[in-house]
């Protein structure tokens, strides 16, 4: 395992996100989890040096907290770190949330905490609800040790909140096709011009980038045998400097070997093979269309209750291979596209800003006519 000099501590720079954990019902980042499957995982990533897990309050319905603190009673207390968050929109009182993730994960205090998915729509709650002010409090008692925050803002948005605080470090969205056709970069660089260090969450965007198409992945293989589609985000993440923490959400044993391999050295890509990479970015943006990342924000206020980013994945899968009748054969009657009721619910928690009903729309137009528009 690799590991990031922090504050005098060393951090593995790969962190056990755990909001897409196995749930009993063997769909990922369900509610609820598969505990002894959860644990084998977590267990493995111990056992190899991993030593930084994130979650939040919201992750599956709270059951992430609980899993992990249960996890982590099995090992000294001082052998790894602990990330949560505080999320104003799930509760906005923070005093209430900080006592029950205590209690949750089973600690006296957390070691990275984080307000939690900051963008244009909660900076103001955040910046003037006190939270701050409190957290603060907490650290100065021991109970937080590093205090930062994640975010979904726009660059100018997030200039704004680096500026209010003096953070520890932060949290964004980074990976090389958000670097080519986002904002990662600007943000990145906004946050290492303030000596803020980075922790970067959506490493493989939702495992988007864990395969790309056949074509393009048969590539970037024969490039370089025994390396996975999604160790080449990684190793393109490794060549940046004020990188502290790469987050991978992991759902299965296959995961957490595969990023055990790539994580055994540092092993980050030279300028030839970020060059490489950079092709293929542009190749596989031409066939992206909506860039989900399945993190299910968006489902749990769907009236209809349907499960949106399947749904958005089944439309990207039409955009690159033309077929979508297998992908829906198997959906509900209740839970297709055209089921959707246009209200626009998911949109305003998605931290991607996705029009989902106008995906919906397409979507179904296409399930019924077999043509988009």
């Amino acid at each position: 395992m690799t590991y990031s000099d922090f504050k005098g501590i060393k951090v593995s720079k790969l962190g056990f996100g755990n909001m897409r954990l196995p749930s009993v019902d063997g769909r990922r980042g369900e509610y609820p989890i598969d505990y002894p499957e959860a644990h084998k995982m977590i267990d493995l990533a111990m056992k190899n040096g991993v030593n930084y897990y994130d979650t939040a309050y919201v992750y599956q319905d709270g059951d992430s907290e609980r899993c992990v603190g249960q996890a982590m009673k099995n090992y000294p207390r001082d052998s790894f770190y602990i990330a949560t968050k505080f999320n104003y929109r799930a509760n906005p009182d923070y005093k209430a949330v900080f006592k029950k993730q205590l209690e949750r994960l089973q600690t006296d205090h957390i070691d990275f905490y984080l307000l939690h998915c900051m963008t244009e729509r909660n900076i103001d709650n955040l910046l003037n609800c006190g939270c701050i002010e409190y957290f603060e409090q907490m650290k100065k008692e021991g109970k937080i040790t590093y205090f930062g925050f994640s975010s979904h803002a726009q660059p100018d948005t997030l200039r704004r909140f680096a500026d209010a605080y003096k953070w520890d470090f932060a949290q964004i969205q980074m990976n090389y096709l958000d670097w080519e056709f986002g904002t990662a970069k600007e943000e990145y660089d906004i946050l290492t011009k303030r000596n803020i260090p980075v922790i970067v969450m959506e490493s493989v965007r939702g495992g988007r980038l864990s395969s790309l198409t056949p074509e393009l992945d048969a590539r970037l293989q024969q490039a370089q045998p025994g390396w996975s589609v999604s160790s080449w985000a990684f190793r393109w993440l490794m060549t940046h400097d004020n990188v502290l923490v790469m987050l991978s959400g992991m759902s299965n044993m296959e995961q957490v070997e595969d990023n055990l391999h790539t994580f055994e050295k540092d092993n980050a890509l030279d300028t030839e093979q970020v060059a490489f990479l950079k092709e293929i970015t542009h190749e596989f943006k031409a066939g992206f269309t909506v860039p989900c990342t399945s993190c299910h924000y968006c489902t749990p206020g769907c009236p209809m209750k349907l499960d949106i980013p399947e749904l958005l994945k089944v439309y990207n899968d039409y955009k690159y291979n033309r077929r979508w009748e297998d992908n829906l054969k198997d959906v509900e009657p209740d839970k297709l596209p055209g089921n959707c009721i246009g209200c626009g619910s998911c949109t305003e928690h998605c931290p991607q800003n996705i029009d989902v009903p106008s995906y919906m729309a397409k979507l179904s137009k296409l399930h019924q006519s077999g043509q988009e528009d």
